[in-house]
């Protein structure tokens, strides 16, 4: 990925990033490169659509726009998971009346306004009465009056259209089914062999299912727990525990929980993941209205405003850029509503609201401390030097004011940051003096545009060089005219 390119080089001043969903409207080389340049600084290949070429031309092209602008890309390949799915209707779809009777059974038959096929016999098992069962996105409700080996008898509390093959949630009880499919392990192995930098776990319901997830990655790659099941809250500390990071998926939670519900659980959940220093993903609806129009509702511009404000590290775009008629102005205007509330003077105040207490270890100590140095003092940049990115990712934990250069012989940890808040992560050769260190941090430092003539920056390192898990060293230098000079030559 490293190149020599300092005419494209792209550099944000804004510290949340913009993950944008590629689809039919976007897939393009060319729009992709101007997704790029309104803002977007990731982007997802979402595996419940298109087919293997698509996602692979999607990455050739990725990767060409990455070398050409001198930027590190993430691609998150978000896996479908297991979908529960009614039957079909012998006319297609039937109308099922409020407070009427409707049964869902095990007899392939096509359906009708009284019964339909359910293909799933694992929640014969399980379903009990009193519990829910919400079908199309929740448009249907059914509460269950009797479930048998054969047939659930439900009551309709909220009527309405069902057609063909309509999605079923099950809110009140775990699902025994597996979070990967068949066909999430084969989007697996093509993301791994296709090198995606974060795999996003669908329909994780339990710790099991991200350690599963785990085993099959082989170490390959950074795991996104999606939470967007109930029971995927009420063990969240464990499920972050054992990611890489997670992504509140708001759409699939107002589903199954009460939409009053989910702002608050946003909130706590975008704080459990800053506690860790793990990247948090805001992701669903956020600029809905713009998949048809060119610009926002006001609701949807204070929803975006209010993740930024949250400390989220990243923000996401789904079909408003998938499938959307203006995915560069709906990139755009995420990018203007995060650059608007960060030039807020309440701004840090506010994402500091959350504690982040650090672990009694040098490197937690020490990312605290530059935090504060750069709070106290007039600092231009945080020059952090790592291997696998976890300094980078203490140190954006503090949210410090200054923004922070990360530079980092790997490319995969480089790709990976992109997702970070604050962070701008460049590849580059490994150090192996602390004088190589000094030289290499100023000299891209003014590169990236981090400072000029006279700029303070600090430095977190680890000595000895090149050994994960050493953070032991914090530096404060003063960048000259003749750096400058020479920097420009």
């Amino acid at each position: 990925m490293a190149s020599n390119n300092t005419q494209g080089r792209i550099k944000r001043t804004r510290k949340v990033k913009i993950l944008a969903t590629l689809g039919p409207a976007s897939n393009s080389p060319e729009m992709i490169e101007k997704l790029l340049r309104a803002g977007a600084d990731a982007f997802r290949l979402n595996m419940s659509h298109g087919d293997h070429a698509a996602h692979a031309a999607a990455f050739a092209s990725i990767r060409k726009i990455e070398e050409k602008h001198d930027r590190a890309i993430a691609v998150l390949c978000d896996l479908q998971g297991p979908k529960l799915r009614v039957g079909t209707f012998a006319d297609g779809e039937v109308t099922i009346r409020h407070g009427s009777h409707f049964t869902l059974d095990r007899n392939p038959t096509p359906g009708d306004a009284a019964r339909v096929y359910l293909p799933h016999p694992e929640l014969f098992r399980i379903l009990e009465k009193g519990q829910r069962l919400l079908v199309d996105d929740g448009r249907i409700r059914l509460r269950v009056l009797r479930a048998s080996d054969d047939e659930i008898l439900c009551s309709a509390e909220v009527g309405g259209v069902i057609s063909d093959r309509k999605g079923v949630n099950v809110p009140d009880t775990i699902v025994p089914v597996p979070a990967m499919t068949a066909k999430d392990r084969r989007d697996l192995a093509f993301a791994i062999e296709h090198g995606a930098d974060w795999i996003g776990l669908s329909f994780v319901q339990r710790p099991e299912d991200v350690a599963e997830a785990r085993r099959l990655m082989g170490g390959y790659g950074a795991l996104m727990a999606k939470i967007e099941k109930p029971s995927a809250v009420r063990h969240i500390d464990e499920i972050i525990e054992l990611s890489d990071g997670i992504m509140v998926a708001r759409g699939d939670l107002g589903v199954e929980l009460d939409p009053e519900q989910v702002p608050p659980l946003q909130k706590r959940l975008v704080e459990a993941a800053r506690k860790t220093g793990k990247p948090v993903v805001v992701a669903t609806q956020m600029l809905e209205s713009m998949i048809e129009r060119p610009t926002p509702t006001r609701a949807e511009v204070s929803d975006v405003a209010n993740a930024v404000y949250d400390g989220a590290d990243a923000v996401m775009l789904s079909a408003e850029t998938a499938a959307g008629d203006w995915p560069e102005e709906a990139v755009t205007i995420m990018d203007r509503i995060a650059s608007e509330v960060e030039s807020d003077e309440t701004y840090f105040k506010r994402i500091h609201i959350a504690e982040t207490p650090p672990d009694a270890t040098m490197a937690d100590a020490l990312a605290l401390s530059c935090a504060r140095i750069a709070d106290t003092l007039p600092i231009d940049g945080i020059i952090v030097f790592t291997g696998s990115g976890s300094t980078a990712r203490r140190v954006a934990r503090e949210r410090p004011k200054a923004p922070m250069l990360v530079l980092t012989p790997s490319t995969q940890t480089a790709r990976r940051l992109a997702l970070l808040w604050g962070a701008h992560a460049v590849q580059t050769k490994d150090i192996g003096s602390f004088d190589g260190m000094i030289a290499k941090g100023k000299r891209m430092a003014l590169r990236h545009g981090f400072g000029g003539a006279g700029s303070r920056l600090i430095t977190l390192a680890g000595v000895p060089f090149g050994t994960p898990g050493s953070t032991n060293l914090i530096h404060v230098v003063t960048l000259s005219g003749t750096e400058l000079k020479a920097a420009a030559k």
